[in-house]
């Protein structure tokens, strides 16, 4: 009895440490997608992760920084995929031999955001340019993320068509504050400046006080997502099954649908666009 007692207790610390095992191992599947602070500050990874992981079983593990870090993150082989909104730097990043292909994924727009008493009289404006020509006249206060992220790329490029240097004025009506999207809304509705957001994140921000939408639908603010395996023949690390099973499902039917279905107060965040 006591010689029985023994092997079944055996074996069942061989079987644990076999479920073990085998629960390591399904907890070792992951991937790491370099990213930005929209999609994870819009509440989108929350959204669509979890579908993806009960589909495949792969974890994805996001770093959401701005485009700009998340691009050179990738370019030294910390990633698997890159997810993104700065599309000539992505196909930069892909021609450097980075990426293996850019996939369009999905879209939605920036707006310029402003606080109710609107001291450059912008409100109601689709004329981004007329309206930051008019911002950088009255020496309102604007905010800028300041940190290469693809909002702020987005950003410099429409005050250049405006003819406006605003970084010439930093530290005057014109402020960076060197952080994500989230962060930046909320320094920005405290000092009563200008933001210029994308409007998934604006419509998940918690903290609108009087701020409302002041600038929108010009179709110059535009703001386009892709999304790129890193190259395995660069960067030996990636790993390239579990990853391109993230892109692919990304820009199927049923990821596309998953990003289409994501809403916050009835209003659809992102629209998908992979393949048109």
């Amino acid at each position: 009895m006591y010689r029985r007692s023994v092997v079944r207790l055996a074996a069942a610390a061989t079987l644990a440490l076999g479920l073990g095992v085998q629960a390591q191992a399904q907890s070792d599947e992951f991937i790491i997608v370099q990213s930005t602070t929209s999609t994870q500050n819009s509440g989108l990874f929350d959204h669509l992760l979890p579908m993806f992981q009960d589909k495949t079983g792969i974890e994805v593990r996001v770093v959401a920084v701005g485009t700009g870090q998340a691009i050179k993150n990738a370019a030294n082989g910390d990633g698997d995929v890159l997810f993104v909104h700065a599309k000539p730097a992505e196909e930069k990043f892909v021609s450097d031999g980075d990426g293996v292909v850019r996939y369009d994924v999905m879209y939605n727009d920036f707006v310029i955001v402003g606080p109710a008493d609107d001291p450059a009289g912008v409100s109601g404006s689709s004329d981004v340019t007329a309206a930051l020509t008019q911002i950088a006249e009255a020496g309102a206060p604007f905010a800028s993320r300041g940190d290469d992220s693809g909002t702020h790329k987005a950003e410099l490029r429409l005050w250049e068509a405006a003819g406006v240097d605003a970084p010439a004025s930093s530290g005057e009506w014109y402020r960076e504050t060197g952080s994500g999207m989230g962060a930046t809304l909320n320094a920005g509705t405290a000092m009563g400046a200008y933001i210029m957001t994308d409007r998934a994140t604006w419509i998940a921000f918690g903290n609108k006080g009087d701020y409302e939408i002041a600038v929108e639908g010009d179709p110059r603010m535009f703001n386009q997502y892709g999304i790129i395996l890193v190259n395995p023949e660069k960067h030996p690390n990636v790993k390239v099954e579990a990853g391109q099973t993230f892109v692919d499902w990304v820009i199927s039917p049923e990821g596309q649908d998953a990003i289409a279905d994501y809403k916050v107060d009835g209003q659809q965040l992102f629209f998908p666009n992979a393949g048109e």
